[in-house]
């Protein structure tokens, strides 16, 4: 599988289209790369948002993997970390955090998972 360029430097904008992108054709794990580049390079203030978006992304690649224990596991601590954000670049915080907790009680459960089926939507704008 072909990584993602490291260290690029987006908007927020810019990193949640191109995440969504990535998402929406079944690349989570890259998508997770996006998320890291900006956790690393945005400011500190936003660097546990940008964290917990990229484990919420890399939660997804475990489950869709087989990896029921740490994909239910990082998705928790995802939707944990952002949490306290309100509406952070437009992001739907609520929403990714139903997302999160419901597809982690089914990967839980053992439910297999498709990642481009299971991608959810960042922001109200991204359907």
């Amino acid at each position: 599988m072909e990584r993602q360029p490291e260290g690029v430097v987006r908007t927020p904008g810019e990193t949640l289209a191109e995440a969504q992108r990535l998402l929406d054709a079944g690349k989570p794990f890259h998508a997770h790369e996006v998320f890291e580049d900006a956790w690393k390079s945005g400011p500190e203030a936003e660097r546990a948002l940008w964290k917990g978006m990229a484990q919420l992304a890399v939660g997804l690649t475990h489950s869709a993997r087989g990896n029921a224990t740490g994909g239910a596991r990082l998705l928790l601590r995802g939707a944990e970390a952002i949490a306290s954000f309100r509406d952070p670049h437009g992001i739907d915080v609520p929403g990714l955090n139903s997302w999160a907790r419901e597809l982690a009680e089914r990967v839980a459960g053992g439910e297999e998972v498709d990642a481009a089926r299971e991608a959810p939507r960042l922001t109200p704008l991204t359907r």
